[in-house]
């Protein structure tokens, strides 16, 4: 299933989009799910058993193109979790780009977390605000992310995809003299609109192996980066381990698992994003997350 949010003259809500017609079921016109994407991820099996209720019926169906789509959460109810080099090519070339404050080694004994801002947070189609980069370095990077639907604590490997809701996209854009400089990434990772999210999320139960997507980064129609999610050093299940260790995971957490290589900071020289370019990453079936620069 894919879930969205939306808005339109009836306000924010969700739905599901059914690209076989272009169109969404608006769940809160045919059901009395929530209208929240958190507080319906926290409804587990029992609210996709509604949602498919609904789809089945036939009722509540609107054109897609009627609706603003929104980030799936377009505010998350905490940081978004994020993964630094977490592949090789990426790693290699981000050690070598004169920026990366994170260590000596090119390739991580364990993840590098780091998180971003709740309000970095934008949706399909709106404007990157490149801006809020003072320092002029705007950077791209496509991820796949994962959206938690059973919370936990101590979750091991094993059980690690049972506690997986979904997939969303996550352009994780970065001010790169703002992360060099400051050293925890923080702040060159969450200026407001630096997090594109979209254009869905996809369950779980429609991804197959999820080693076998395919990560595609387009800048303008040029292909930027192009890597299969299998190539990642740290899987899922181990950053799910690896993060519940320590903190209790809650439905509708947010893990961006890292990008590959062909950031605009690997090219010499640096291959940053300016006003008018157009950034589009592409994972099937999730779709693609694509946003100007502003």
């Amino acid at each position: 299933m894919r879930l969205i949010s939306f808005s339109d003259a009836g306000g924010t809500r969700i739905g599901v989009h059914d690209p076989s017609t272009g169109e969404i079921v608006d769940l809160a016109r045919t059901t009395r799910l929530p209208r929240d994407m958190t507080a319906f991820v926290a409804l587990g099996r029992k609210g996709l058993q509604r949602a498919r209720r609904a789809v089945k019926s036939g009722q509540g169906r609107t054109p897609l193109a009627s609706v603003k789509l929104l980030a799936p959460f377009p505010r998350p109810a905490k940081n978004i979790l994020c993964v630094g080099k977490n592949y090789y090519d990426h790693a290699k070339e981000f050690h070598n780009s004169g920026v990366d404050a994170s260590g000596k080694e090119a390739i991580p004994d364990v993840p590098i977390m780091f998180t971003k801002w709740p309000n970095s947070v934008i949706g399909p189609g709106a404007p990157i605000p490149s801006a809020n980069d003072y320092t002029n370095s705007t950077d791209y990077e496509g991820e796949l992310t994962v959206v938690i639907g059973e919370g936990g604590r101590n979750i091991v490997v094993k059980d690690a995809y049972k506690h997986v809701y979904g997939y969303t996209i996550v352009n994780d854009v970065t001010a790169r003299t703002l992360q060099n400089r400051h050293r925890q990434w923080f702040l060159g990772k969450s200026p407001d609109g630096y997090c594109p999210m979209g254009p869905c999320i996809v369950t779980a139960d429609e991804i197959r192996d999820v080693g076998e997507l395919r990560l595609i980064t387009r800048v303008n129609g040029e292909v930027r980066q192009d890597a299969r999610v299998s190539q990642l050093i740290f899987d899922i299940p181990t950053l799910i381990e690896t993060v519940s260790r320590v903190m209790t995971l809650e439905p509708g957490d947010l893990i961006a698992t890292g990008t590959c290589a062909g950031v605009g900071i690997g090219f010499d020289p640096p291959k940053f994003l300016t006003k008018g370019d157009v950034v589009a990453v592409t994972i099937e079936p999730i779709g693609t997350l694509e946003n100007p620069v502003g």
